[in-house]
């Protein structure tokens, strides 16, 4: 649909709206009377009309196609019809057209509101309509998601995934406060401000309490904020690196060696479970790496074996006896 407006027209026909008014007699000015292309006059000279035969000496009469006809004839015979009323549209008539169709001036009017249309914008309908601009631009709004009205062109309005609200529709679910410019959250159809999102859904984290509004660990299906997700001792962040837990703490591989872990009684390193075998033996208040327990004399593994223990020390049945 388009919308046209007198100053269009204007420059193309030298009148003041977009339709084109067509004179009937040259002694009229400003708004013009009948189709473009006939001329009404008295007549001065001896002439009879082309359809009745009448003596037009003296009268009125029309000029159509070179041909000279009275007042009734071209009412009856030569006239265009009204688009709206289908009515003849006589010599005497305002006559309005727009895209070889016509109309009497009064009937130009918008389909919707009946604002005369004469000499204002108007817009043509594909379906044949003329509406004016408020009810043309109407019928052609999209509208809104909340209140389902038109949303007029040029007013405040959100888009979002192909649809359309007005900017005070567009609102928090939980809050009924329009969201305007803030960011927003969706659950299924739903819209949230990030404060009631917060509220409503954020998991709270498992060390400060704290709602986690984004990012986030899970560890042990409990969420935790990435900046309180770090190294008892010495607080470095361990998303995404090697930890290990102790008693509700959490510690990095190095803070854990030197703070936590036993020592083993072979080769006197912290006992961590990283690296190289993660199996420990336990033997009263001592404990092995599996790799370091080992016979004392004969370096025999005696991890799954029987021992014999002699001062802190372990051996084979067989060292044992020759001790």
């Amino acid at each position: 649909m388009r919308l046209f407006s007198p100053a269009e027209s204007a420059r193309r026909l030298n009148i003041s709206s977009n339709l084109e008014r067509k004179p009937l007699s040259h002694l009229h000015t400003g708004l013009h009377l009948g189709p473009r292309s006939y001329l009404s006059s008295i007549m001065t000279e001896r002439f009879n009309c082309f359809y009745c035969r009448d003596d037009l000496h003296g009268k009125k009469y029309i000029q159509k196609d070179e041909k000279h006809v009275c007042v009734r004839c071209f009412d009856k015979l030569c006239a265009n019809t009204c688009a709206e009323c289908r009515r003849p549209i006589g010599a005497d008539s305002k006559e309005l057209t727009h895209k070889n169709r016509h109309w009497h001036e009064d009937c130009f009017r918008c389909a919707k509101c009946y604002k005369p249309l004469a000499n204002e914008p108007f817009a043509a309908k594909d379906d044949g309509k003329i509406m004016c601009g408020k009810c043309g631009a109407r019928e052609d709004s999209p509208r809104c998601q909340g209140c389902f009205k038109v949303i007029m062109p040029g007013s405040q309005n959100v888009e979002y995934k192909h649809k359309v609200w007005h900017e005070e529709c567009f609102i928090c679910f939980e809050c009924k406060q329009p969201i305007r410019s803030q960011s927003f959250l969706t659950k299924g159809d739903e819209f949230y401000c990030g404060t009631c999102h917060e509220k409503k859904f954020a998991k709270n984290c498992a060390r400060c309490k704290e709602p986690i509004t984004s990012g986030g660990i899970n560890y042990q299906d409990k969420p935790w904020h990435s900046e309180c997700f770090v190294c008892h001792t010495c607080k470095k962040p361990l998303g995404g690196a090697r930890f290990t837990a102790h008693e509700d703490d959490f510690y990095c591989v190095d803070c854990y060696k030197t703070s936590v872990a036993k020592k083993c009684s072979g080769c006197q390193n912290p006992i961590t479970g990283f690296g190289r075998g993660t199996n420990v033996v336990n033997y009263e208040n001592h404990t092995w790496h599996e790799y370091c327990f080992n016979c004392k004399k004969c370096s025999l593994s005696l991890a799954h074996k029987r021992f014999v223990m002699q001062e802190e020390n372990i051996y084979c049945p067989d060292c044992a006896k020759k001790l």
